[in-house]
């Protein structure tokens, strides 16, 4: 660490030493922008120099003759000391974003107790799109974001009655944050503690309660219950909420009729998704593929075991007809009106190992010992197809 600081010292001195050589004034905006844009100065490197105050305030010692757009270090800093010279945060504002863009949330959290103008920059929603997206985007879908908005509509009643200003980001950092990280430095005033604030709304606001574990939201778990061989290719609907200590989640299943919740832990990244259909696991789904089946075809099926239990998504293949030999030249299977559906994980004479459904007039279909089919979807992305190929049992089910 020792070797690493002399090392950043030695640097830093020499690109002093550069800057403080006279050049005409094109020349010096061309070359201050050149060395904090050069791969010598690394994301880390400037991640460290916000962090730190010191590093801040000795890197950004430029001499004042400098004929960058300037403005005044007072207006934009309130928690670093002063300086006579030019400071990193007079760079024009595309600059700053380029770098700011390239920070991960850890470093852009630790910027916002900086001063209010990173703040203020640090928390806009363009920045966190990507990370939200980056590392959300797999278990997010449109029940999810509505269950957001209800939360900040249920924390802004809240807060109105009883404090109105005491929500945003110190809420969150206040809940037995675990990771220590974002956790803000106060200065001996606590002044920061007293201006740090976060619209409840935001996408960083978002971001850190899912990556707390404090906001639940709902997707979908395959194999549920560890694997239970009762749900092998299967897919549920769950309540899930993000364990940063262990990179898992942890699930809570609706009740099967008289069966109480069920819950699991330890849910790995690759076991869930965000629901491809945007409705109620209680509602049928309207299919829309059925007369574009084919032999060969992947699709999913709802299936529920009573008429009280909400539906699975279960992973299935379009198969032939009992009068078809499966020649590819002779087949008319896509032609009928009856679909034959196969789950090939069972073994042949199993009850579950085919069914068939109706192009024309198809609805739930089955009975109180079968369980009940709802609606179809066709599986057309190959990247589907591997995940539930990944998750196929290593014996076959009875």
């Amino acid at each position: 660490m020792l070797l690493y600081f002399i090392t950043c010292i030695s640097f830093f001195l020499f690109l002093k030493s550069l800057l403080l050589r006279p050049l005409p004034s094109w020349a010096t905006e061309m070359r201050l922008l050149l060395l904090l844009f050069s791969q010598e100065l690394s994301v880390r490197t400037i991640s460290k120099l916000f962090r730190n105050r010191f590093w801040l305030g000795f890197v950004c010692q430029i001499p004042a003759g400098m004929s960058l757009v300037r403005k005044s270090l007072t207006s934009r800093v309130e928690n670093v000391e002063e300086s006579h010279g030019m400071s990193v945060l007079d760079l024009p504002e595309l600059a700053l974003d380029c770098i700011l863009e390239r920070l991960p949330p850890s470093s852009l959290c630790q910027m916002v107790a900086v001063c209010r103008y990173l703040r203020e920059r640090c928390v806009s929603d363009h920045l966190w799109e990507r990370h939200m997206k980056q590392k959300w985007g797999s278990v997010i879908g449109p029940a999810a974001y509505r269950e957001w908005k209800w939360h900040v509509a249920s924390k802004r009643n809240v807060g109105g009655l009883k404090h109105g200003r005491q929500r945003g980001l110190m809420r969150f950092w206040s809940l037995r944050w675990p990771l220590q990280w974002m956790r803000p430095k106060v200065d001996e005033n606590n002044s920061l503690k007293q201006r740090t604030s976060l619209p409840v709304d935001s996408i960083m606001n978002w971001y850190l309660a899912i990556e707390s574990g404090n906001f639940c939201l709902p997707a979908q778990v395959y194999n549920r219950e560890n694997g239970h061989v009762g749900f092998m290719l299967s897919c549920y609907d769950a309540t899930i909420s993000y364990d940063p200590r262990t990179d898992t989640f942890q699930a809570r299943y609706p009740p099967h009729g008289r069966r109480a919740d069920a819950k699991e832990c330890g849910i790995p990244w690759e076991r869930l998704r965000a629901p491809p259909i945007d409705a109620s696991p209680h509602d049928l789904h309207v299919s829309d593929c059925l007369n574009d089946l084919y032999p060969g075809d992947h699709i999913e099926i709802q299936w529920r075991r009573k008429k009280e239990f909400p539906y699975g998504w279960w992973y299935g293949v379009v198969g032939h007809l009992e009068s078809c030999n499966g020649s590819e030249n002779y087949c008319r299977c896509h032609k009928s009106d009856t679909v034959v559906l196969e789950f090939n994980h069972y073994t042949p004479g199993s009850r579950w190992r085919q069914t068939t459904v109706s192009r024309k007039d198809h609805r739930e279909e089955g009975n109180e010992a079968d369980g009940f089919y709802g609606g179809i979807r066709k599986i057309k992305s190959e990247a589907e197809i591997a995940i539930w190929k990944r998750l196929w049992p290593s014996e076959v089910l009875d």
